[in-house]
């Protein structure tokens, strides 16, 4: 008999969720835990992966406890995870050479504007499906093989090993330097710079222009797959080994935890960024509107690979918790839904949170943050009103390059992650699109999606119409601001993503 509950881990920027799911997919159990975000230097963005991996074992044991849910009866683990965050570590004895570089970190800015000058990016978008930006894996590990002393010697002779967060996690699961699983999925080796798109192949091409040596780099795996990654340890996973099985970038997890098994159909995930992933058939759409082209998912060894547009947008969520930690001015996230909520609108100020450039569909690597419109009459209210509205006019212009590129006019957008629960940030997503905005009942879909991922490898679910069956509606936004309206906020607002370009000389 199939077990009948399935563990999921959500490696996110700030913090590592673990959830345990039912059939049903009801949560049984919870635990989440933050880690530090470390700033060393304007722009650059760090993570420790030793507190990473302890942070995932404490919220494992949490959950599980808090579910009350024997291990025993757990049928496997999926893993979900901020998707360019890059890591290196010792084969031999687990010990990162650096600390993490995180996906907004802007440290390989001379090696992406070198790939420009060299005219490379033609050839870069065609093969990856991505753009000569700072935000992926290649350039950072780039940067970390010309830059940490004894590591680009360590990875010629293969003992020094390369991963996104995924293959950090499973290869500490699955043993670390006692024959741990040195693995990737295709989502998450799709935003590297490193895989061709189509072939889901490391190219060797894109290795040589960046100097990387292929020795450090994971086996390329399905997102879920019935021949297991590998088997966790018990001491990790309360006493029993489980089988890890489903990997997905916390991105494509969300797709899937919103059951956009459709072409056409798109969520938008607010977190510190905002994510917003159309799905596109068997066949990657080349964007000539500014996205991205990436994987979807695949789903078993023989199943089809399926693939997204996406429009990344590095900085939302995080704008709250800069007027809350460096300008004091909230004492929590939640709160900026009554401070902004106090006032009408936002007295005419407009706020470009490029903290880490520009990214889609703009992909300007100097741009920076700018406040604009602001007079004597603007409040405190004013400001966070006009955060929580830039988090909406950003998802504005990557969903109007999605529909320019897919040539589908969005009939509702699904959205999740932890902003959702901001009933006045939903409905002015709302009002801002001119669309209607569908929360789920379950919200936390990057956990579930893996959760799926994992579930199907394992035989806990028989097919995605067992998913479908398990999504619900909890509300739906209605616009209600007038045409006249709509244009007149958004005029403003590319007035000043003007201002916020080409800042950086």
């Amino acid at each position: 008999m199939v077990a009948e509950y399935v563990a999921a881990v959500d490696q996110g920027t700030t913090g590592t969720r673990c959830m345990v799911f039912d059939r049903g997919g009801r949560v049984m159990g919870a635990h989440y835990v933050e880690h530090r975000q470390i700033f060393p230097r304007p722009g650059w963005v760090e993570h420790d992966p030793h507190e990473i991996w302890q942070n995932t074992r404490r919220a494992i044991d949490a959950a599980f406890a808090a579910g009350g849910v024997p291990a025993r009866e757990i049928a496997a683990l999926g893993i979900a995870n901020q998707r360019e965050t890059t890591l290196v570590w010792n084969r031999r004895t687990g010990e990162p050479y650096y600390p993490a570089v995180v996906w907004q970190c802007t440290r390989s800015e001379e090696i992406c504007k070198r790939l420009l000058t060299d005219g490379l990016e033609p050839l870069i978008r065609e093969r990856t499906g991505l753009l000569a930006a700072t935000y992926f894996s290649g350039p950072k590990l780039a940067w970390l093989l010309e830059n940490v002393p004894g590591l680009r010697e360590d990875a010629e002779r293969g003992e020094a090993l390369f991963g996104t967060v995924d293959s950090w996690l499973i290869w500490n699961l699955t043993g670390g330097p006692a024959g741990g699983a040195h693995v990737t999925d295709v989502t998450n080796a799709s935003r590297t710079m490193l895989m061709d798109l189509r072939r889901r192949q490391w190219d060797e091409e894109m290795l040589g222009i960046l100097r990387i040596p292929s020795a450090m780099l994971p086996e390329i795996r399905p997102s879920s797959d019935a021949r297991p990654y590998g088997a966790s340890r018990p001491e990790d996973t309360g006493g029993v080994a489980l089988p890890v099985c489903g990997v997905l970038g916390d991105q494509q997890a969300a797709l899937v935890g919103q059951c956009c098994f459709r072409p056409g159909e798109a969520k938008n995930t607010y977190g510190t960024g905002s994510f917003l992933l159309m799905h596109t058939g068997d066949a990657p759409v080349a964007s000539e509107a500014g996205l991205l082209s990436t994987t979807a998912y695949q789903l078993g060894a023989d199943g089809e690979c399926q693939y997204a547009l996406e429009g990344s947008i590095a900085i939302t969520g995080a704008a709250v918790q800069w007027l809350r930690d460096n300008l004091g001015i909230l004492s929590s996230a939640a709160e900026s839904e009554a401070v902004a909520g106090s006032v009408e609108d936002a007295g005419g100020v407009y706020m470009v949170p490029a903290f880490s450039g520009l990214y889609a569909p703009h992909w300007d690597m100097d741009a920076r943050g700018i406040i604009a419109g602001l007079t004597r009459y603007t409040t405190r209210a004013h400001l966070v009103r006009a955060t929580l509205e830039a988090i909406c006019y950003q998802a504005r212009e990557v969903l109007e390059a999605m529909e320019a590129d897919s040539g589908i006019r969005l009939q509702a957008l699904k959205v999740d992650g932890g902003a959702v629960a901001n009933d006045l940030l939903m409905q002015m997503q709302a009002d801002i699109l001119g669309t209607p905005v569908v929360r789920p009942t379950l919200q936390e879909t990057t956990a579930l999606g893996a959760a799926y991922a994992a579930g199907l490898a394992a035989g806990v679910w028989s097919g995605l119409d067992d998913l479908r069956a398990n999504w619900g509606i909890d509300r739906t936004f209605e616009p209600s601001w007038d045409d006249e309206r709509r244009a007149r906020g958004y005029r403003g607002w590319q007035r000043a993503v003007e201002r916020a370009k080409g800042w950086v000389e």
